[in-house]
């Protein structure tokens, strides 16, 4: 099991023929601007982390944007580069997953959000 995120840019709508129909029809285009994935496994390291929320379950807390996301996972990273060796101790028994992932998909994540702070942010668990 795993988290994959996403962040999509803002839509283009455009008209296409349908080769069926042969009707014109408005196509919405979504563009995907990032996209990551992680293990589970991790989640108990983010929660420590005070990030969990923000990568795992970001529609409970109102999350929608990329914007939104700079400030916690910025805040979440520091603490995981704060403390190492007691972020390590979450790493997973079976090892799926690692400290260093977490903070690499973290910094990539928070880059990306920075990017493209009017992203929307879509998530699948």
């Amino acid at each position: 099991m795993s988290l994959d995120v996403y962040l999509y840019g803002a839509a283009d709508q455009t008209r296409c023929v349908c080769p069926k129909c042969g009707d014109d029809h408005a196509a919405v285009n979504e563009p995907q601007l990032f996209s990551a994935n992680i293990t589970h496994n991790l989640n108990t390291m983010a929660g420590e982390a005070g990030i969990y929320e923000h990568l795992w379950r970001p529609d409970k807390i109102g999350v929608t944007t990329a914007g939104q996301l700079i400030e916690p996972l910025r805040a979440g990273l520091q603490r995981l580069r704060e403390r190492p060796e007691y972020f390590k101790r979450f790493n997973p028994a079976n090892g799926c997953g690692t400290y260093e992932g977490l903070v690499r998909f973290v910094t990539d994540y928070a880059d990306a959000c920075e990017d493209n702070p009017e992203a929307t942010v879509t998530v699948s668990r």
